[in-house]
């Protein structure tokens, strides 16, 4: 039997800070769409984990 979680946001990366509140999950805040595309690809192949563009300035790095 295989029991953890298995199913996590492991990051959030935005240009918005006024959008993004959050109790657990680190918080990266990128100056321009290019930094934040490039910290989620480095993130994302870091974590294994996968890219979600939220379409509001913010990405989230989610491990599936």
């Amino acid at each position: 039997m295989d029991i953890g979680i298995k199913e996590d946001i492991l990051a959030i990366i935005t240009t918005e800070k006024e959008l993004v509140s959050s109790g657990t999950t680190p918080i990266f805040y990128a100056r321009d769409e290019e930094e934040k595309e490039r910290i989620s690809l480095l993130l994302s192949k870091i974590t294994l984990g996968m890219i979600h563009d939220l379409e509001n300035g913010s990405y989230i790095i989610v491990r599936h």
